[in-house]
């Protein structure tokens, strides 16, 4: 009986030191999933009812302006920046959280995709990862002040979309962002 046990306490100390490591903040593991966009679960699938939102005529998501060769136009609700490596919100982006959820509730039947981005810095799965954490903690830092999560969704484009392509801090410091993209219904036919 006691060898059983001290068999179960090495397994469990095994099984802990195996997840400390993969949840480490060092370069993840080559992932198999998508290379362009990583959406999180509350994203809108367009598989019910309603159709799926598009991005309004006043602002392309920063893949449609890719597509079309152009530069991603600013909408009603601006952009917010981070530190290198890191998904921790400044005080300078949460007062733009705080303006980008004023005009939430001024708008009550706009939605919101939220854009993580970052620098070229690190492997391509690392910041698509990043990427998704940010646009996530810009999401959740929006429900605290009322926006409801049906209205917002995230995407990912790590590195893979910048605004600048210059290799200097002041250009990096550009591409780590969230981008606010506001979406309407898509009319159905």
């Amino acid at each position: 009986m006691r060898e059983h046990k001290i068999i179960i306490q090495y397994g469990l100390k095994l099984l802990a030191a195996i997840f400390l490591v993969s949840c480490s903040t060092g370069t993840p593991a080559t992932s198999t999933g998508p290379k362009w966009t990583a959406e999180n679960p509350n994203a809108p699938s367009g598989t019910g009812m309603a159709a799926a939102p598009q991005p309004s005529s006043e602002t392309d998501s920063s893949l449609d302006a890719l597509r079309k060769g152009e530069v991603a136009k600013e909408g009603p609700m601006k952009d917010i920046n981070f530190e290198f490596d890191s998904a921790a919100l400044s005080e300078p982006a949460r007062a733009t959280l705080r303006a980008n959820a004023d005009w939430l509730k001024a708008n009550a039947s706009a939605r919101v995709q939220i854009e993580g981005h970052c620098d070229e810095r690190g492997t391509a799965e690392y910041n698509m990862a990043l990427g998704a954490k940010r646009a996530q903690a810009a999401m959740d830092y929006l429900a605290t002040l009322g926006i409801t999560a049906n209205r917002m969704s995230t995407i990912s484009y790590g590195e893979e979309l910048p605004q600048c392509r210059e290799k200097t801090e002041a250009c990096w410091a550009k591409n780590r962002r969230d981008r606010f993209v506001v979406l309407t219904a898509k009319a159905t036919s």
